[in-house]
């Protein structure tokens, strides 16, 4: 008998996760029982160590993940055929605070960075062009372009255009959105000069959007509005640039603490193997980094349902633990307005990987948030106010929930993925694999692999080289999407479009 191929992540658990795929008839050893494996189960996946009876709970990471569909026998493979989730509606919730603080020291540690004018760090030294509607995406394309050329990009980390669908024809909620993250990425500080393009007519009039920035540098952010151009509107927009590029170009990286570090948290293609490995290790990393000073941004709050009573009492506070009830049954609200049920998030290759329910992958996904108090939470399109753990209402979609927390100020989001993805947002976006096969197979994606810990190496072990590879990423290292140039932004959408 092999007793290093599975995992029992809670002594409360019903099942083990394998390490390596078992064949039936295998024999496993479970807390000094005996165990035949029933059928051929993949690696990620979870075996049944008891017998359970027709919609009786079954336990993994020590909470309830569904229940089953029909009778099932120890060491029956456990699955999204025969278990279902026990998620519906909105729910009443009562506070009952842990008080649990971290016991990590402070370190110390610092990074290179870029001291803006108004206070704020940022990690990279860019120029943006933001377009405030989709009808210029193609001149801000050509614009970036062109500097790029011209520039070769000498003395600064990039040139991008944030391309997008609105900024016209949306109404209230939507519309406000729009504004609210285009506003966020003009005020972001990894940006060292922006520049908004505007066509002129669009319902994002461009004044009123300038506005919005309140008393921004007027040195480093300027407005160009395409129809007030008389003739070439591309050669007024490189005269700016230019510009700007004189500016940017002579910005330096200083010392900074890495309590000015804000960091966001997301998982994306999950696997049976996230949340012991990959996120388990973010987690780590938040703790140690709100411990430091600094802060860090959960989000995916769909993705939250099944394990939303674990954050919600380790709110710092009463008024705390209210904002986190709002923005879980708000986001059921939304779910149940569209006809939706709140528990059929997990996609193919979730189930593929091992993830049979939203709470077997809720339960998961909150492990990237460590044990931290949480200090704050933030409706979408908000910005950062509190230092330590934060919670962001957006959805679990990568590429929305990756741009809604670069738009809250984060400086880099750590991506954990358990079946791979290449994209990245407006920020460095780092990839972390699950497994090892991942990071064999996808080393033009991954920039770190926390499959190790399936390998022998200990947590203990790797944090530390973990922390050292953040910390390299904020000195100016690129990340694989970097490095690709996958950049890009997806604004939430809930309304119609006129």
């Amino acid at each position: 008998m092999d007793l290093t191929t599975y995992l029992k992540i809670n002594p409360a658990d019903s099942v083990v996760v394998c390490l390596q795929t078992k064949q039936k008839g295998e024999i496993i050893e479970v807390d000094g029982q005996r165990i035949t494996i029933n059928q051929d189960t993949p690696a990620g996946h979870k075996i049944l160590v008891k017998d359970v009876a027709k919609d009786e709970d079954i336990i993994k990471y020590g909470y309830p993940i569904g229940h089953a569909q029909q009778s099932l026998k120890a060491g029956d493979w456990v699955n999204e055929h025969n278990l279902k989730t026990n998620l519906s509606g909105t729910l009443e919730y009562t506070y009952n605070p842990i008080g649990e603080e971290l016991n990590i020291a402070n370190e110390g540690r610092t990074f290179q960075g870029y001291k803006r004018k108004n206070g704020d760090v940022g990690i990279r030294n860019e120029i943006w062009i933001v377009p405030t509607v989709g009808c210029v995406n193609g001149i801000a394309e050509k614009l970036a372009e062109k500097l790029r050329q011209e520039t070769n990009c000498q003395g600064i980390d990039a040139v991008n255009a944030w391309h997008h669908n609105y900024g016209c024809s949306q109404l209230s909620g939507d519309h406000e959105n729009t504004r609210k993250i285009l506003r966020d990425i003009c005020q972001h500080p990894n940006a060292g000069a922006v520049l908004v393009l505007s066509l002129g007519c669009e319902n994002n009039q461009p004044d009123d959007f300038m506005a919005m920035l309140g008393d921004y540098d007027k040195s480093r952010i300027r407005l160009l509005v395409t129809q007030k151009v008389k003739g070439n509107e591309i050669e007024e927009g490189m005269r700016i640039l230019r510009e700007l590029y004189d500016i940017v170009s002579k910005d330096r990286r200083e010392e900074v603490s890495v309590s000015e570090l804000r960091i966001g948290l997301k998982c994306g293609g999950s696997d049976g193997f996230s949340g012991i490995t990959a996120n388990p290790l973010v987690g780590e990393f938040s703790d140690w980094l709100v411990a430091q000073g600094g802060t860090s941004v959960l989000t995916e709050v769909p993705e939250m349902f099944g394990a939303e009573p674990i954050l919600m009492n380790r709110c710092r506070t009463e008024e705390i633990f209210q904002q986190t009830v709002s923005m879980i049954n708000n986001f059921k609200e939304y779910f149940l307005s569209h006809g939706e049920p709140v528990g059929e998030n997990p996609s193919p290759g979730n189930k593929a990987g091992g993830i049979s329910t939203l709470e077997d992958k809720a339960l998961g996904c909150v492990q990237k948030c460590g044990k931290a108090p949480v200090s704050g939470v933030m409706e979408y399109g908000d910005r950062l106010q509190n230092k330590g753990l934060n919670l962001l209402s957006a959805p679990g979609n990568d590429l929305v929930a990756a741009t809604a927390l670069a738009a809250s100020g984060c400086h880099l989001v750590l991506f954990t993925t358990g079946r791979g993805t290449p994209f990245g947002t407006f920020i460095p976006t780092m990839k972390i694999a699950t497994n090892p096969t991942l990071a064999k197979n996808k080393p033009n994606w991954v920039d770190f692999s926390a499959g190790q810990l399936l390998e022998g190496c200990t947590m203990q072990e790797l944090l530390p080289e973990f922390i050292d590879k953040v910390i390299a990423i904020a000195n100016g290292q690129p990340t694989k999407n970097e490095e690709n140039d996958y950049r890009e932004i997806s604004i939430f959408k809930n309304g119609i479009t006129l």
